[in-house]
């Protein structure tokens, strides 16, 4: 089962919990035990799996993210967002969760963030559930 789901950001760099949207689409699809696959089609976003009780922890992240692809770093893509590919490319566009007893296999602390470098924007997540 593959399915596209939707969602807007209203930030140029945020990080949205997109957990309980994915376990929804597990949870619809019925299978029992698998994997669940999220990817983000785009080049300035991302997905990450992340801790998501102590909201420090995503300042923390985004905070070390600039420091390391700063926005106004000099790059040459004349878009102005090489930033956002580089934030992007670090993090990555796919997780894959277990689905077990037909629920996300997190751990206690886990979360699935969308993570948008460019935005405000409207955006798509491809979530994909397989297994018996």
């Amino acid at each position: 089962m593959w399915k596209t789901a939707s969602l807007a950001t209203k930030t140029r760099v945020e990080f949205v919990d997109v957990t309980a949207l994915v376990n929804k689409e597990v949870v619809e699809s019925k299978i029992k035990n698998g994997v669940c696959y999220v990817f983000i089609p785009h080049t300035t976003a991302a997905v990450t799996i992340n801790e998501n009780t102590d909201p420090d922890v995503l300042r923390d992240l985004t905070a070390g993210l600039e420091r390391n692809a700063p926005k106004n770093g000099g790059y040459k893509h004349s878009e102005g967002n090489s930033d956002a590919h580089i934030k992007a490319s670090l993090i990555g566009n796919t997780v894959v969760v277990p689905v077990i007893n037909g629920r996300l296999g997190l751990g206690t602390w886990q979360g699935i963030y969308f993570c948008e470098f460019d935005g405000p924007r409207n955006r798509n997540l491809k979530i994909g559930v397989m297994g018996e």
